[in-house]
């Protein structure tokens, strides 16, 4: 029997086009047989096989977007660095567990090979490449799936404590894409901060908003955002899910400080 892997071969609805000809290349020389999914169909829990089978080619696609979207991110400056890499690395350990650690760096360097050879036939090219992956992606991830992806890429990129203007602007290049708007970008950066100001940009409201509008907006935030909307995506993306929904609890709980409510 072939051993799991973290990502397997089949990426379902993603397996066409530019997600589906990266992963051709990438993904090619790392596994046996597309059937090497079989590793975590059980950890996505109950229900048919044409169910699990859906949900696992689901996962699939997302991690290996992820891991797409994160390489382009971190090259958006135009160079790769050891401590962003390392920060990667340590995302995939807390995250997914320590196989994802070495398989996600080995896609990872597998993608940036890629690039490497699309920009050098045409410059530019890649960055197109990446862009049609975002449109693909808005047309066959949920509007909450698209938000859990959005959120760990911006996690990625503030986990050494500064991003980029490079990076802000490829996150808002690919956050446009996926059909996801600016508010929604601001939302996910602000995560986890303590300033009232970020707390505000985390419930996607203005500072001038009313008591009766911050309480809209939290609800709005909650039925968004809730773990459950991500569950078929497997336990440890639900539970970064979950951590997101404490982060928003937070925001909305140092704004009702602020205001006294």
């Amino acid at each position: 029997m072939a051993k799991a892997k973290w990502i397997g071969g089949f990426l379902g609805l993603l397996s066409g086009g530019p997600i589906g000809a990266l992963a051709g290349f990438v993904l090619g020389a790392l596994f046996d047989t597309v059937s090497e999914d079989n590793g975590f169909t059980a950890e996505i829990g109950s229900g048919n096989s044409s169910e699990q089978a859906t949900n696992a080619g689901t996962r699939n696609g997302f991690l290996f977007s992820l891991l797409t979207l994160t390489s382009y991110i971190i090259r958006a400056d135009g160079k790769i660095m050891h401590s962003e890499m390392e920060t990667v690395r340590n995302f995939l350990r807390v995250n997914f567990g320590e196989i994802a650690v070495e398989e996600g760096n080995q896609i990872m360097l597998r993608l940036f090979e890629r690039q490497k050879q699309v920009e050098m036939q045409q410059p530019g090219a890649y960055h197109q490449t990446i862009i049609d992956c975002c449109m693909q992606l808005a047309t066959v991830l949920s509007l909450e799936q698209r938000l859990q992806l959005l959120s760990f890429l911006a996690a990625i990129a503030k986990a050494d404590g500064h991003v980029a203007p490079e990076e802000v602007q490829a996150l808002r290049e690919v956050a446009e894409n996926l059909k996801l708007s600016e508010a929604e970008l601001n939302s996910m950066l602000g995560l986890g901060s303590t300033s009232l100001k970020d707390a505000y940009a985390v419930l996607e409201i203005d500072e001038n908003a009313t008591d009766e509008e911050i309480r809209a907006a939290y609800k709005r935030m909650v039925v968004k955002h809730h773990p459950d909307r991500v569950a078929s995506l497997g336990e440890d993306i639900r539970t970064a899910a979950e951590k997101k929904m404490r982060e928003i609890n937070e925001a909305k709980e140092l704004i009702y400080k602020a205001r006294g409510l």
